[in-house]
């Protein structure tokens, strides 16, 4: 999964050459984070692990972290 303790950075500075967690609205506005690793190809958003193209906007990200399962 991921790690709870990594700062929220604004999307904008988001790398593309790394698995990232991102944040995104859903429709009642409410902030949530994706429970897979997406990168940034462009502007546009991927799902890392099936190179899917996401119709995503996030607000925030980190850098996506493996538990040790």
């Amino acid at each position: 999964m991921h790690s709870s303790s990594a700062e929220w950075l604004p999307v904008a500075t988001a790398p593309s050459d790394r698995e990232l967690e991102v944040c995104v609205l859903d429709y009642d506005g409410m902030v949530h984070a994706l429970m897979f690793p997406c990168h940034r190809d462009g502007t546009e958003w991927v799902d890392h692990a099936g190179s899917r193209h996401l119709d995503i906007q996030p607000t925030h990200w980190r850098r996506w972290m493996q538990s040790a399962n």
